[in-house]
């Protein structure tokens, strides 16, 4: 039997029919995680990488809701409008992650759900 448990973090925007993470079976699963406030407003207009920062600080917290960390991560997904900001985000990702380094995947999206996002992340990884 499943066993399986919605994570929400109080301080995140709900901006669709879905949790912030799943847990199930050891395992975690996290949505897309999109540069906005807790307003649901967009953060860092133009700026890839205050979007980027702010992303990756709002994963740490659903990682850390979820009982993981960073370190704990095994797949990671990055979806940026312009894959020519790889240079920007990459230094964000060495920073958040230090030695862990999750199988990951980087590709270009011609939009994202929050007009003027330019980067979205999702994540899986095992719960310890």
């Amino acid at each position: 039997m499943t066993v399986r448990e919605e994570i929400r973090v109080p301080s995140r925007p709900v901006l669709s029919h879905a949790a912030d993470a799943v847990r199930a079976n050891g395992y975690v699963f996290v949505a897309g995680v999109l540069p906005v406030d807790a307003s649901g407003g967009l953060v860092g207009h133009g700026e890839v990488g205050v979007q980027a920062e702010r992303v990756f600080g709002d994963l740490g917290e659903i990682l850390a809701a979820s009982g993981c960390s960073f370190a704990d991560v095994l797949t990671l997904s990055v979806y940026l409008t312009d894959v020519g900001d790889r240079p920007v985000v990459d230094p964000v990702v060495e920073r958040m992650f230090g030695e862990a380094r999750p199988a990951s995947t980087m590709a270009e999206a011609t939009a994202h759900a929050v007009p003027g996002a330019r980067i979205e992340v999702d994540c899986g990884g095992a719960v310890p």
